[in-house]
C-alpha cells in the first residue's frame, strides 16, 4: 500500500485539520522548550553568581515535609543551659538511680526525636479522650479536619510545656 495515498486520504477525511492541529502542537512545544531552556540558563547564571534559589531540602527541616502545618520541635531549646539540663517529670525520679546523676542535652537531634515520640503518645491519648465526647450533631469533613489539626497542635503544645518527662526518659534510655 502506498504511504502517500494513506496520508492523502487521511488528510481529506480531516479536511486538513489534523495537519493544522499538529502544527499548533509543534509550535506550542517549541515555545515551551525555549521557555524551559531560558529558565535553566537563568538558574545556572544565578548559581554561578551566588544568587541561586534554595532547594526544598534547604527550606524544610530534616524529617519534615515542606509545608507541614504543625509547629514541630526544631529549635524549641537553643540556649546554653539546655545543653546540660536536669530531667523533669517521671524521668527525674530515675535519673539519680545508683548515685549517677544524668544530664540531658535538649538541643540535640536525639532529644528532638524523643519529643516527637512523646508527642505521638500524647496525640493518641487525646484522640481516645475525644472519642468519649458526645456531639449534638454530625460534623462535616472540613470540621473534622480542622479539629484533627487543632488537637495535633494541642498535643504539640502539651508536649512542649506540660513536662510529662516521657521524652526525657526516652532520651536517657537511648544515650
Amino acid at each position: 500500500m502506498n504511504v502517500g495515498l494513506v496520508s492523502n486520504s487521511f488528510s481529506s477525511i480531516t479536511n486538513g485539520n489534523g495537519a493544522l492541529s499538529s502544527a499548533k502542537t509543534n509550535a506550542e512545544n517549541s515555545k515551551f522548550m525555549n521557555l524551559l531552556k531560558s529558565m535553566q540558563e537563568k538558574s545556572e547564571n544565578e548559581i554561578e553568581a551566588g544568587k541561586g534559589s534554595l532547594s526544598s531540602s534547604q527550606i524544610s527541616a530534616n524529617g519534615r515535609l515542606n509545608g507541614d502545618y504543625t509547629s514541630g520541635f526544631a529549635g524549641v531549646y537553643n540556649s546554653e543551659k539546655d545543653r546540660q539540663s536536669n530531667p523533669v517529670g517521671a524521668a527525674a525520679n530515675q535519673s539519680g538511680v545508683h548515685g549517677v546523676s544524668k544530664k540531658i542535652d535538649r538541643t540535640s537531634e536525639l532529644y528532638e526525636k524523643s519529643m516527637e515520640l512523646e508527642n505521638y503518645f500524647v496525640k493518641q491519648m487525646l484522640s481516645e479522650m475525644r472519642k468519649t465526647v458526645m456531639k449534638s450533631k454530625d460534623s462535616d469533613f472540613a470540621q473534622q479536619t480542622y479539629e484533627d489539626m487543632l488537637f495535633d497542635e494541642y498535643s504539640t503544645m502539651m508536649t512542649k510545656n506540660a513536662g510529662f518527662g516521657l521524652a526525657d526518659q526516652i532520651y536517657l534510655s537511648l544515650v
